[in-house]
């Protein structure tokens, strides 16, 4: 297949999925996300990627929106037409509306990799068998849902985005027209009696989606569907609890208060491995006072709160000692949390969770929501406007308006059921007036009243609410309720609004901008705003769903992506208290913050802003040792946030850079240029009194690297900058020279001194390394395909055939031995081989599996193609995000030291922001190695510095990566076509799996299943992918 063959076949698959078309400036990003690399227009001999789609009509086909949008779609040839209809619609458009407001390349937010620390429980897919699969179903609707696509073999790291989601149990509904199977086994005496058994092992609460599991594990036997309707009415057993959640089917349940009493003694439960520790003799209670102190606490964190972390918190709030009997005893917790143990083996290691009943504020927000906005839409007749729900997604895109401040910011949001459904609807009054407007004038008009408007523009028919009757009598002024701005207009332009056009809320909405509340009306920051983000699609991260929601938004139509708030928070900046720097100047008494690995480090000069900073901040510090209160507490953590953090005992400014969860982040300490990973409770919020005048402060740390002394990835080693750390960051007398200004990169290029001896270059940090043995054996760390083995190379490493060690290497990036290793090898040697064998590694406790027939609610994190997947048990999921978010502190807090690698052994690895358990597949020359990630299924390159050993800690939670095929298809070679079909429909999805059969193997992640996948989301019909994938085979067959 020629070059422009496989663009031409890969160009199909990308537009076929998408009915409503592909808009052209997203064309290239969707590509690259299937295939990994851009489309080759210019080498394929077009000037631009227009010519280029203009010389392929039989594949594509270019149409203009309404909006003047050029869009996409795939040209319906005959063989295609067929696979076309069979393509769900999964992508969402990314931009509709007016052309000129659009960026040029979205693309979804790379978001972290961890869903979230809290322990979502189990969504209730299949709470009983699913009924045997029928052997012919009718295609199913899909809803119109955007998935990332994933390559085989070209893997991405994105979002695992498990937002609330609809879910339905299979028995529940009438699945693939047929009939559910009544019950009639259903014994509530007998059900209530096991329960309360149930409660009395586990006092302390546990989630309601759990309780199946459970049941079956004591009973052996299911839990009947109708016992779970009946909870909420067993009051004299339990009591159901709807914590602090945006997700509806997240309920605890415990034990009633006068079943407690009967019970205050903790069983062991049946199974060790859910065990809760019994708790030691202490205190029965705690005083009033005591509580109200420890609720304020949980109330700050929603998302649930270390045990572990409770001493140091109650301590630096309230200025007292906690009493140790509280940790030692969590039961007497109960009334104002529940306690979840992520880690069984672990009993250390808990999760406080306040209780809803506790928090005042949760859950009444959606219904104001609705009730606000549905008076918004009231006109002086009797119709209503339904309200504008936020969308489900963590990020959707949105369309910004205009700003009169950052707390009323007007946008739209953008896909389906918002301005697709709007586009629609203007489409449909287009018409309907158009047959014959002078029956539709609205003859009085009134402040208030809701009524079509005919616009010049095009001739649209828009919706609109009179705001003004203007003296001028035949003048009005109105607000257009779905594109959020106001006009003055002619009277005779209203037309009465047909009852047809009120279903659809108003798409027009406010937002509010996280963190930049005490400056929304600050002159710079709307500037700043206005040309950064006005008028333009971006993506927005919802913070907190209120009323008014508080997003952050993105712009990402360039290579990195933008932080608009953070941007918008940098025009505070007084310039004038910016360090001074100025080519060929020099700077003494220079303090080295930081030293990163590729060379660059941070310093710090004396300036009249550093002065003030550390003014402030001393000041800053007296306040907390005063202070006595929770207020301060960052309870909503979000990336570009400016808070407080302590730094080598005192408190610095920090910016949150990274989120791994709700309780795991990375902070960069903006004045010190030190990177760090932390739990939220270590982080202050700014006192008001000082938070103008430390906002106003531009950073202190500036970036800077040694002149002549290349910053490229590999150049420098270990040694080199271990070397450089040593000499330069505990100096208290540096002086620096600036050679030059990169102001592109924001790197200051200068000859760095240890002493004020600047007079003479020959002293300065830069010559010393350049004429080190480091430095002059820098080049061991380049290694390419093409390299030709010198006479000293006989050590160097080749990619292995067998197990073999890389030698603990100082190279980064390198393959070969350094000279100081080197010298203690035997001529020809590949590196030093062990004395004794490889202690066994202890590998966690097998997943367990349900009985082949039976199901499991899963999550599919990766799908290549029908004949292989992975997926993941949703029961225990939270568990494996708390795991994470635990390897990110330990192994982000330890030193980078070189680990001898091994092959088929496992580690702990660091691939982009997160560490995960990971099986070393192979080791390659050029200080690479392959990894297969354990818990996700997907195949990965790090450099081996990034590999540390899996501590025993992180070995007791089963790996969580299944390998998996599909049941109720033939094996084959499954073409790209239908693999792009698969995973769109199934890869980062919650499903249902029935399991067919279980292939054992020696190690777990040889392990394989083959299982049904069923799709329960839909409310009419559940969705059988076998199915779906084999009338997908038969059509392709058809025609070929």
């Amino acid at each position: 297949m020629t070059d422009a063959e496989l663009v031409k076949k890969m160009l199909r698959a990308v537009l076929q999925p998408s009915k409503s078309g592909v808009p052209l400036s997203r064309l290239q990003a969707q590509y690259k996300e299937v295939t990994g690399e851009l489309i080759p227009f210019k080498q394929m001999g077009h000037p631009t990627l227009d010519a280029l789609l203009q010389s392929m009509p039989h594949v594509v086909q270019l149409e203009r929106s309404r909006g003047g949008e050029v869009l996409c779609f795939a040209t319906g040839v005959g063989e295609m037409a067929h696979v076309a209809k069979l393509v769900a619609r999964q992508r969402t458009a990314k931009k509709t509306g007016r052309p000129q407001l659009v960026n040029c390349q979205m693309r979804v937010k790379p978001g972290k990799q961890l869903i979230s620390l809290k322990p979502t429980p189990l969504l209730l897919f299949s709470l009983s068998p699913l009924p045997p699969p029928p052997q012919k179903k009718s295609m199913a609707h899909r809803t119109g849902q955007r998935e990332l696509w994933v390559m085989c073999f070209i893997t991405t790291v994105s979002a695992v985005n498990v937002s609330p989601f609809k879910a339905t149990n299979p028995n529940e509904s009438t699945p693939l027209g047929k009939p559910k199977a009544s019950n009639t086994g259903y014994n509530p005496q007998l059900v209530q009696s096991r329960l309360k058994e149930v409660l009395n092992k586990h006092s302390h609460g546990f989630w309601v989606s759990k309780l199946p599991q459970l049941y079956r594990e004591l009973y052996k036997q299911e839990l009947p569907n109708e016992a779970l309707k009946d909870l909420e009415q067993w009051t004299h057993l339990c009591t159901v609890e709807k914590p602090c959640s945006s997700n509806p089917m997240e309920l605890l349940l415990y034990p009633a208060k006068d079943l407690k009493m009967q019970s205050p003694v903790l069983h062991k439960p049946h199974k060790p491995k859910t065990a809760i520790p019994s708790p030691p003799d202490s205190p029965s209670s705690l005083s009033p006072e005591l509580k109200h102190k420890l609720g304020e606490l949980l109330l700050k964190y929603s998302s649930g709160l270390w045990a572990h972390a409770l001493p140091k918190l109650y301590q630096d709030t309230y200025k007292a000692k906690l009493p140790e009997h509280v940790l030692e005893n969590l039961s007497l917790l109960s009334d104002i949390c529940t306690v979840d143990y992520p880690m069984p083996d672990n009993p250390k290691r808990a999760i406080l969770y306040m209780r809803a009943g506790e928090d005042e504020n949760c859950n009444p927000a959606p219904f104001r929501d609705l009730q606000a906005r549905a008076e918004a839409g009231k006109r002086l007749s009797s119709q209503l406007v339904p309200p504008l729900l936020i969308p489900s997604e963590e990020y959707p895109s949105v369309l910004v308006v205009e700003a009169a401040s950052t707390d009323s910011v007007i946008l739209r949001y953008i896909g389906e059921g918002y301005s697709k459904a709007q586009e629609k609807m203007e489409d449909e009054m287009r018409e309907f007036y158009r047959q014959d407007n002078t029956r539709h004038v609205l003859s009085s008009p009134a402040a208030g009243q809701l009524a079509a408007v005919h616009a010049e523009e095009e001739e649209e028919i828009l919706r609109a609410q009179v705001c003004e009757v203007m003296t001028d009598k035949s003048k009005v002024k109105v607000y257009y309720v779905d594109h959020g701005f106001s006009e003055i207009i002619s009277k005779s332009k209203l037309l009465e609004l047909h009852e047809r056009f009120f279903k659809l809320p108003f798409q027009a909405t406010k937002c509010k901008l996280a963190g930049l509340g005490p400056f929304c009306q600050e002159a710079a920051v709307l500037k700043m705003f206005e040309s950064m983000a006005s008028g333009k699609i971006m993506l927005a991260e919802l913070v907190q769903r209120e009323e008014i929601p508080v997003v952050v938004l993105y712009d990402t139509s360039q290579d990195d992506d933008v932080n608009i708030n953070a941007a918008c928070m940098k025009a505070l900046h007084d310039k004038s208290l910016e360090s001074p720097l100025q080519v060929n100047s020099v700077y003494m008494n220079v303090s080295v913050t930081s030293v990163r690995s590729d060379g660059t480090f941070y310093c710090q000069l004396p300036s009249r802003g550093l002065a003030k900073l550390n003014e402030i901040l001393e000041k800053t510090d007296s306040y907390f040792h005063t202070q006595v209160t929770s207020e301060l507490l960052v309870s909503r953590p979000f990336c570009g946030k400016n808070c407080l953090a302590r730094y080598k005992g005192k408190w610095s400014r920090v910016a949150i850079t990274n989120l791994h969860g709700s309780r795991v982040l990375d902070i960069l300490f903006v004045d010190l240029g030190v990177q760090a990973s932390v739990e939220v409770f270590e982080l202050r919020e700014i006192p008001s009194s000082f938070l103008r005048d430390l906002l106003t402060i531009p950073p202190q740390a500036v970036k800077c690297c040694l002149a002549d002394l290349a910053v490229n990835v590999g150049s420098w080693t270990p040694d080199a900058v271990q070397w450089l750390r040593d000499t330069v960051l505990h100096c208290t007398d540096c002086s620096i020279k600036v050679a030059q200004l990169d102001e592109g990169k924001s790197m200051v290029h200068v000859s760095l001194f240890t002493s004020n001896s600047f007079h003479d270059s020959g002293h300065s940090v830069n010559q010393q390394l350049i004429e080190s043995d480091l430095w002059k054996h820098q080049a061991d760390v380049y290694l390419s395909s093409g390299h030709s083995p010198s006479k000293n190379s006989a050590s160097t490493l080749s990619a292995p055939t067998q197990s073999q060690n890389i030698t603990g290497s100082p190279a980064r990036n390198g393959g070969r031995i350094s000279q100081a290793k080197r010298s203690n090898l035997h001529p020809g040697t590949k590196g030093p081989q062990p004395d004794t064998p490889k202690a066994i590694f202890q590998v966690p406790p097998l997943l367990e599996l349900p009985p082949a027939g039976h199901n499991m609610d899963i999550y599919v994190s990766l799908a290549c193609h029908p004949g292989h997947f992975v997926i993941q048990p949703w029961q225990d999921m939270y568990k494996l995000v708390v795991l994470m978010g635990e390897m990110i502190l330990y192994y982000n807090k330890t030193e980078e030291k070189p680990i001898t690698v091994e092959k088929n052994q496992v580690y702990a690895a660091k691939v982009e922001n997160n560490w995960h358990r990971v099986l070393v597949k192979g080791i390659l020359t050029n200080g690479f190695v392959s990894i297969y990630e354990l818990d996700y299924g997907r195949h990965e390159l790090v450099s081996s510095t990034r590999l540390r050993p899996l501590i025993q800690e992180f070995r007791q939670l089963p790996f969580q990566g299944i390998t998996a095929q599909l049941a109720g298809v033939k094996p084959r070679q499954w073409t790209e076509e239908a693999s792009i079909v698969f995973r769109n429909h199934v890869e980062k999805k919650p499903l249902v799996a029935q399991l067919e059969s279980v292939q054992e193997a020696f190690h777990p992640w040889d392990r394989k299943v083959t299982v049904y996948l069923v799709d329960t989301s839909q409310e009419e019909k559940d969705i059988w992918v076998h199915d779906l994938m084999a009338e997908f085979a038969e059509e392709l067959t058809k025609s070929a």
